[in-house]
């Protein structure tokens, strides 16, 4: 039998009982630690109690800076990012991070689809947006060989898809570029097929075939533009008026579901 190195008391005063304080977590730590868990009810109540952690930026050694909404954008929940929106996190304009990168680019990166449709559909203008490298939320799906989230992107920019895959970061690369460098073969096709210049050369001259990251990705993307030129003379000539009406040609865009 175990014997107590004291004797207990026969009767316990409560007023004796020492209450141990246990440390307390910091409401925005447990908000952030909501948001990963993917927790919106927890999310919905601290937020309520706390109205004031709404962006909540990460301000640890490690952090960038990231709100609320980039969090849960990059994680794909879209839940919470839907609780976010409607309680204002975009308003007047998107959070930004160190890095100048949107909620959107971030879900862009990752291949969040249903994120990138709903951010898309909330707030249309902020595809264009430009981080501190100059790029965009289609560089960034381009990037990544997000191919259905380039289509949503393309979708819903603002101007048109033929003048967003134009765009260029600092260093003159455009999201064809970077779908070459990283042989995501979909979406270069997706790209070319937007109206992409594949002669359109970065600072250090080089195009996007110059990146292709495999023999067969540059034989691939060599045959679509080649493809992309034959349709555009056939349409050149299919629009072509008769000698001497002397009516000057407009090329037209491609059509994208081609």
């Amino acid at each position: 039998m175990y014997t107590y190195p004291h004797p207990l008391p026969s009767t316990i005063d409560a007023n004796s009982l020492t209450q141990v304080d246990l440390p307390r977590i910091e409401p925005s730590l447990r908000l952030r630690r909501a948001i990963q868990a993917n927790d919106a009810a927890l999310v919905k109540r601290i937020l309520k109690t706390h109205p004031a952690l709404l962006q909540n930026p990460d301000t640890s050694p490690a952090g960038l800076s990231n709100s609320s909404l980039h969090l849960a954008a990059s994680l794909g929940h879209l839940q919470i990012c839907t609780l976010l929106v409607s309680l204002g996190h975009e308003r007047p304009c998107p959070a930004l991070n160190e890095h100048h990168q949107t909620a959107l680019m971030l879900a862009a990166a990752e291949g969040h689809t249903e994120v990138v449709h709903f951010l898309c559909e909330s707030d249309p203008s902020a595809i264009l947006r430009r981080d501190a490298r100059g790029r965009d939320a289609v560089m960034e799906a381009s990037r990544g060989g997000h191919d259905t989230v380039l289509q949503i992107l393309l979708t819903y920019v603002p101007g048109g898809a033929q003048a967003a895959v134009q765009n260029a970061d600092i260093e003159g690369n455009t999201a064809l570029h970077f779908a070459s460098m990283n042989g995501h073969l979909l979406v270069l096709r997706t790209l070319l097929a937007a109206g992409a210049d594949a002669e359109r050369r970065n600072v250090w001259n080089w195009t996007a075939v110059s990146y292709s990251a495999t023999v067969a990705a540059e034989v691939y993307l060599k045959g679509l533009i080649q493809e992309m030129e034959r349709r555009k003379q056939v349409r050149r000539d299919a629009g072509s008026p008769r000698k001497g009406a002397g009516v000057r040609l407009v090329e037209e865009e491609v059509d994208a579901r081609t």
